[in-house]
């Protein structure tokens, strides 16, 4: 598949997932669970309401089928079906007439930007409430209305989904992305596209390392799925969390709480030797996912991988973070620094020379006669030179790409031919 029809792909299943209302519990998460596991097999984990993962508690499960609020006439001023970010999250039901002065406290506006609906929830505080254009607002009458929202909380499950693709070796690259966030495209379900199609692409691949990618609401599910993953998370030998991957901001990489751990080594490189406009930025215990896999307790080497960084763009948590707002082309992107990253992941190794006493003579092993006639013969030399040198148990062959100034996968393939030619060994 070309880098276009990936990008088009991803950005269709943005339009798919955009209408339907998620929150961090409920049957929304479900059907968006349900719809990636068209592409990747998940594994899906129900969770009931009650259980203690870490310091928190699985809260009960929330789900809506419809909410209003309804002028005198009987029209929908607000409706629900119009745009599920017209309901604050988690909304407790309603059913009452009240005036425009009794309902203001439940009214949420962005007076800055008058045309957009906010984004708002209530997770943990049992309450209610609309959110509304400023314009809207402006409109209405003292009233009476009708208000209604017709949802439950009750007992249920946290739901999060997991897809493995197996390694050669049990140590992991963990991708992850939150599910929980309703008709928002760029903060949250660019990332899910991106992540599903990067999984597709593996699970072609043999990889060495085992890739684990997690389907997971926003705080509550990446602590859930660590309280259950406890004895197992050390396996975890490099991450990143995937959000806000489709604007036209240019990519953005959080560091991990380690600072300079293989990851963050990584990325970089891959984001400065492939000339894309980006930005590098330290950690920070604010943001996405990242800061839970880095809390001190696991303290995981986990970066978070955006474009515009987390409420840096105007269209951030309302309703201009549309399916328009988003592109194919900035997906894409994404997707493929991804795949770079991992390319480097998988490759990058510690060798020893086992010739170390003087330069090996790597004509008579045919190491240079069989370059004749290439482009890129000045350059394999090089590359073999430099891994002999640096082939001491303590370099990379990152470590040795970014002293010499060459391409890894250059240093990768003549460190592959040096071992081939019995010159070097896998040290770790």
């Amino acid at each position: 598949m070309t880098v276009e029809a990936d990008g088009r792909e991803m950005h269709a299943l943005v339009k798919r997932l955009y209408p339907i209302c998620r929150s961090i519990t409920g049957d929304g998460v479900r059907r968006t669970l349900d719809i990636v596991g068209e592409s990747v097999p998940l594994e899906i984990s129900e969770v009931p309401t009650g259980t203690e993962v870490l310091d928190w508690t699985v809260p009960r499960e929330w789900n809506i089928r419809d909410a209003y609020i309804k002028d005198a006439s009987g029209a929908r001023v607000v409706d629900f079906a119009e745009s599920n970010l017209h309901v604050v999250g988690y909304s407790v039901p309603v059913s009452a007439t009240m005036t425009l002065d009794e309902l203001r406290e439940h009214l949420h506006t962005l007076p800055g930007q008058p045309g957009l609906i906010p984004y708002r929830t209530s997770y943990y505080a049992e309450t209610w409430g609309f959110c509304l254009r400023e314009n809207t607002l402006a409109t209405l009458g003292d009233g009476p209305y009708e208000v209604l929202i017709d949802s439950t909380l009750a007992d249920g499950h946290l739901t999060y989904g997991e897809y493995v693709v197996p390694g050669r070796v049990a140590d992991e690259v963990l991708v992850s992305c939150h599910v929980c966030h309703p008709s928002l495209a760029n903060d949250n379900l660019a990332g899910i596209a991106v992540a599903t199609r990067l999984a597709r692409r593996l699970a072609e691949t043999a990889p060495w390392y085992t890739y684990r990618f997690l389907f997971t609401p926003g705080t509550i599910g990446a602590i859930t799925w660590l309280a259950r993953n406890r004895e197992r998370v050390e396996q975890v030998k490099h991450g990143l969390v995937l959000a806000c991957a489709g604007d036209s901001g240019v990519l953005t990489y959080k560091r991990s709480r380690q600072g300079n751990a293989e990851i963050d080594r990584v990325v970089r490189y891959v984001l400065r030797t492939s000339g894309r406009d980006h930005e590098i930025v330290d950690f920070s215990p604010y943001g996405y996912d990242e800061r839970q896999f880095c809390s001190p307790g696991f303290n995981l080497p986990v970066g978070s991988l955006t474009r515009t960084p987390y409420a840096g763009y105007p269209e951030y948590h309302t309703s201009a973070d549309d399916p328009d707002f988003v592109s194919p082309e900035a997906m894409a992107d994404t997707l493929e620094t991804c795949w770079e990253v991992t390319r480097v992941l998988e490759r990058n190794r510690h060798y020893l020379n086992l010739s170390p006493y003087g330069e090996p003579q790597l004509g008579r092993r045919g190491l240079y006669g069989s370059l004749g006639g290439r482009s890129d013969t000045r350059q394999t030399q090089m590359a073999m030179l430099w891994v002999l040198n640096l082939s001491d148990g303590e370099h990379s062959l990152l470590d040795i790409a970014e002293r010499s100034h060459l391409p890894f996968a250059a240093v990768a393939d003549a460190a592959q031919a040096l071992r081939g030619a019995g010159l070097v060994k896998e040290w770790r």
